[in-house]
């Protein structure tokens, strides 16, 4: 139960909590603030199964201090997902577990007003005994003012996300904004709407058909893919069904080839934590059609796995953290070079 894991963590020193949301005596968003209290630093990964509730259950968790999520089957009919789940879940747990002071990176909330959780309202926290930053050979920014920005984003995300969003307020006006999170089904829904809510900002998870405009931002469904197309009447949205890329649905690379294919030198890619390499392709692509890429730098990300790939590829223009990054996006919005 909650209760067991809160009263033997300090003995047993985990390098990984997988916390279920529902459980008896003491569930998981109850358990997890009193497992850091007593573990401070902790890497702990949300489970919970597909629901609305536990999709919304699951981000607040984000806000208080888990690491990560992940949506485990209800049940053992579904053979590919029971698959997935379980090469997700070793995944994870070894690039997390690895890394144990990584988790002391974890954005950490700083007040929790009227009891409410607000994503994204963090500071950065300091690592134990972290490695030396990776050197990365930097591009000259491209010139010209971006006309769309594409962010991609996985482990760590949310908050990363949600931060730099609310950091790149005067860029928003000037662009339309495309979020790409590795999340699955229900949890893009909510995160969307936590967007909205807590930034009031005009936030929604993307419709197929619907027309790109400047002042909204577009979050990837889960278990789709989103592309762009230019039609007629302006550019709009496709979302399709097919197979997976680098094993995610939705893929950064999927959208960020197509924007990079419509958009071209007008493009500006972001790329934040999250494990693996997705996105390296759509970031050349990007480059080489004259946009600009941005990644988040190594200490401030949960996992360097995304914004490494790009970042050592020597495709970036910065590499910076969340706060640096919505400096240049804001001045590149307004047609200054940082």
């Amino acid at each position: 139960t909650g209760a067991e894991a809160v009263a033997a963590i300090e003995h047993i020193k985990p390098d990984v909590v997988l916390l279920d949301i529902e459980m008896p005596d003491m569930d998981g968003i109850t358990a997890l603030p009193l497992l850091l209290k007593k573990c401070p630093g902790t890497t702990v990964i949300i489970a919970s199964t597909l629901t609305t509730r536990n999709a919304d259950i699951s981000l607040r968790c984000l806000s208080l201090g888990a690491v990560d999520y992940i949506a485990k089957p209800s049940t053992n009919r579904d053979v590919t997902f029971a698959t997935d789940f379980r090469r997700e879940i070793i995944d994870k747990v070894k690039t997390l577990g690895r890394h144990g002071s990584m988790a002391l990176r974890r954005a950490l909330p700083r007040s929790v007003a009227d009891g409410s959780v607000a994503l994204g309202r963090l500071t950065a926290g300091k690592p134990v005994a972290a490695a030396p930053a990776t050197a990365v050979q930097l591009r000259a920014f491209n010139r010209g003012v971006p006309r769309i920005l594409t962010i991609g984003a996985s482990t760590g995300g949310p908050n990363a996300v949600t931060e730099l969003l609310r950091a790149c307020r005067p860029a928003l006006h000037k662009m339309p904004i495309l979020v790409v999170q590795h999340m699955p089904t229900m949890f893009t829904t909510m995160f969307a709407d936590h967007i909205r809510r807590h930034l009031a900002i005009d936030a929604s998870e993307a419709q197929h058909g619907e027309m790109v405009e400047k002042d909204r931002i577009y979050v990837a469904p889960g278990g789709k893919h989103i592309r762009l197309e230019r039609v007629p009447a302006g550019v709009r949205i496709v979302i399709d069904d097919t197979a997976p890329v680098n094993f995610c649905k939705p893929s950064v690379d999927v959208t960020m080839l197509s924007v990079a294919h419509v958009f071209g030198p007008g493009t500006l890619g972001v790329m934040l934590t999250g494990m693996g390499s997705d996105g390296l392709r759509g970031a050349i692509d990007i480059v080489e059609r004259g946009g600009n890429m941005l990644a988040q730098d190594e200490a401030s990300s949960v996992v360097w796995g995304m914004p490494g790939a790009v970042a050592k590829r020597g495709l970036c223009a910065a590499v910076e953290p969340i706060d640096g990054l919505a400096r240049i996006v804001n001045r590149l919005s307004q047609g200054d070079q940082p």
